[in-house]
């Protein structure tokens, strides 16, 4: 595995673009974000994301994130309306996952098979911005926290070994979170909240289609 060491937050460039072209390649690479480290993967490569849900011990009902630079995916993978699109613009980006109906453009493998769902965030990191505009497209994720366990790995050196043999690409930037992300439901028409994570929710109040008010919460395993 190559253990890319990049700035927290200004990524050398030239270490980016080697990032980036892994991913174009097929590979694996682990990336900060701004809630805990992932697992990511070009989705145009079926292997990899095969290769993403072996590594992590997921079966084809656990919902991957797309990893987004900006809303502009939306159109392409996800069916939202106006009202919703003004919910997701107040949002992101930030340590936030949006469950949305997907669109008949995302591959039937990246489904949930029983809800045509798809996760969606747009992460607020300097890193993982970098890496995807250079890449150019949305990327598959999953973050590093194991079946059975609560809290993501997040020190360097151990994912390291870890993953020495089977991931390619290790884009270290030598802090990560202990919090996955906030996971809100937007596929009801009400936003519903399905796990509190790093994205703050305070000042809960009056309308559900607003920055600050939610239909209701519920616990749900960690992504």
């Amino acid at each position: 595995m190559r253990r890319l060491i990049v700035h927290p937050d200004n990524p050398q460039a030239r270490l980016i673009q080697q990032a980036a072209q892994a991913l174009h390649d097929g590979d694996l690479l682990i990336m900060p974000t701004d809630a805990c480290a992932v697992i990511a993967a070009s989705m145009a490569h079926k292997s990899a994301v095969d290769r993403l849900r072996a590594i992590r011990q997921l079966n084809d009902r656990h919902l991957l994130t797309l990893l987004c630079p900006d809303l502009s995916a939306l159109a392409t993978y996800a069916k939202v309306d106006d009202v919703a699109f003004r919910f997701l613009k107040a949002w992101t980006p930030g340590p936030y996952t949006f469950i949305l109906n997907a669109s008949k453009q995302v591959p039937r493998r990246l489904w949930h098979p029983s809800r045509k769902t798809i996760g969606l965030r747009v992460p607020e990191h300097p890193v993982a911005m970098a890496l995807l505009q250079a890449f150019g497209e949305p990327l598959l994720s999953s973050s590093l926290i194991w079946p059975g366990e609560s809290l993501p790995m997040h020190e360097s050196d151990e994912i390291a070994e870890r993953f020495a043999d089977s991931l390619e690409v290790f884009l270290d930037s030598g802090h990560y979170g202990l919090v996955p992300t906030t996971v809100i439901d937007l596929t009801s028409g009400e936003a519903e909240v399905i796990r509190e994570g790093a994205g703050s929710l305070k000042a809960l109040t009056i309308d559900p289609w607003t920055k600050t008010g939610f239909k209701s919460s519920r616990s749900m395993p960690s992504r």
